[in-house]
């Protein structure tokens, strides 16, 4: 599916400044969408919004469709009557120019605790209205979820194969024993789930009515320790006893020498296509209830994925293993009808990566800090594109520009010179400008580069385990010229409408 001429940034929800130790979809978001307004952007690209997983990563949910409770704005929780003044205030630990895990954690999910019994014991009639409807909307996913987020919970946070057998093997009266013992943390998980979702929707609508749409983005796998892989467990691949027989993971590349051991239990393909692909068609389904275009992650690997026996330590030992291919797109196509999807097609691409991606008109990703290790043949390069793609400076797990001119090889320094007609001293500008003249439909850079950050405001580094997913911006990094000129480029090259 072609895509309108536009461009837009880059930015997690959690990098928005606000007081509670992370951004959420409170005042600042509405803020930023403002911000995209003016420099004439029509894209808002975010990460999964799902909930983090080990080393804090959005990629690594405890659910295939439940939000992150941490991106809730609090403020709305008092405004509906369920949080006072008091429980805003901030605590020793919440930094403005990081996310503090440790700290933020608790202190929003006890505010969100308090919040939920608040309106268990005074939610008004239509308050309690709205939250039935809600719960019963979403009851094909929320019923597991909300269930195996309390046995988490109770479990301090075991692998759920380590349960109590009947609940690994998820029989119906210790499902219904647990729902009882559990029902008022049930409830707690529910509430946030509709708070969530509520906001969520509210903040979308503003972005829709500014003229922007937003770019979701939907990780391939999903994380071991999540409600579908224990209530689906005939989807994957899974001993007797519900461990992972393989998971999921890269090859040695540009980022690892030892290769990406992702850890995600790889799905059993064959049980999915008996059904249908049917746990597939909902996933999209529900993606883009959340997003206007959906960004999915690691494509490649619907055509063949890298498979790591679950008892290696590195990806080194892993094979190459054929993926779903057509047959899985051609049934969410059948049920939804044509999709505004973007490609991941980064990586280790065959020649039936592209084949797949095309077929299904998808767009696939750009990446311009990989265009200059070659020659004047590189994909990366402006000149090498192609309409129906996404160009980015740089993704989330790059290094900002910044830092990656600062650690660029002599190769790379004279060709980008030479390519681009600079002498490199703005070399975040350089590329956005690049980006924003490419015949690419889409244009996208992290707010990182429009700001011209360096190396130490990276988002993510793939295949470290932790200390990334934390960087958040201040308004006072942000000056009047940067909107100006991203409206000015947005002119220049035809990406859109004035600024409103």
């Amino acid at each position: 599916m072609r895509f309108p001429r536009a461009s837009g940034v880059l930015l997690h929800p959690t990098s928005l400044p606000g007081p509670h130790g992370s951004g959420d979809f409170g005042r600042e978001a509405y803020h930023f969408v403002d911000w995209l307004s003016n420099a004439g952007q029509r894209l808002w690209q975010v990460l999964p919004l799902a909930g983090i997983g080990p080393g804090n990563s959005p990629y690594m949910s405890n659910s295939a469709f439940a939000g992150n409770a941490l991106l809730i704005d609090l403020t709305e929780l008092q405004q509906q009557g369920w949080l006072d003044a008091a429980d805003l205030a901030p605590v020793a630990g919440l930094d403005d120019d990081k996310v503090n895990f440790a700290a933020m954690y608790p202190f929003r999910m006890q505010r969100l605790a308090r919040a939920a019994k608040r309106f268990a014991a005074a939610g008004t009639p239509a308050q309690r209205a709205d939250f039935a409807g809600f719960l019963d909307e979403h009851a094909s996913w929320m019923d597991d979820f909300s269930l195996f987020m309390s046995l988490c919970e109770a479990q301090d946070w075991r692998d759920w194969c380590e349960w109590e057998p009947a609940l690994v093997r998820r029989e119906p009266a210790a499902l219904a024993a647990a729902r009882t013992a559990h029902a008022e943390r049930i409830a707690f998980w529910q509430f946030c789930q509709w708070r969530f979702y509520r906001q969520w929707a509210a903040l979308k609508a503003y972005a829709n009515g500014k003229g922007i749409q937003v770019i979701g983005d939907t990780p391939i796998f999903i994380a071991y320790l999540s409600a579908e892989v224990w209530a689906h467990q005939e989807l994957f691949e899974l001993d007797k006893n519900g461990r992972p027989t393989v998971v999921a993971g890269v090859p040695p590349d540009f980022f690892s020498a030892t290769g990406q051991r992702w850890g995600n239990p790889l799905y059993r393909w064959a049980a999915h296509a008996k059904d249908g692909y049917g746990w597939w068609v909902e996933r999209v389904r529900r993606a883009f209830e959340l997003f206007d275009i959906v960004r999915i992650d690691h494509f490649r690997g619907f055509a063949g994925y890298w498979e790591i026996p679950a008892s290696a330590p590195t990806a080194q030992t892993g094979r190459w293993v054929p993926g779903p291919g057509e047959a899985l797109f051609e049934a969410v196509a059948a049920a939804l009808g044509p999709l505004p999807v973007i490609a991941e097609d980064l990586g280790v691409i065959t020649p039936d990566v592209d084949a797949l991606r095309k077929k299904f008109g998808f767009p696939g990703m750009r990446i311009l800090q990989f265009a200059f290790a070659g020659d004047a043949t590189d994909r990366f390069l402006p000149h090498n594109h192609e309409p129906d793609t996404v160009v980015y400076t740089g993704t989330h797990d790059n290094d900002t520009v910044s830092g990656w001119w600062t650690a660029a090889s002599d190769h790379e320094r004279h060709f980008a010179r030479g390519y681009l007609a600079t002498d490199g001293h703005d070399m975040p500008w350089a590329l956005i400008r690049a980006a924003m003249a490419s015949v690419a439909d889409t244009a996208v850079h992290p707010l990182q580069d429009v700001l011209a950050l360096p190396t130490e405001h990276r988002m993510n580094f793939p295949g470290q385990e932790s200390g990334w997913w934390g960087w958040r911006f201040q308004w006072s990094h942000v000056q009047p010229w940067h909107a100006a000129r991203l409206a000015e480029l947005v002119r220049l090259y035809g990406r859109g409408a004035a600024p409103r």
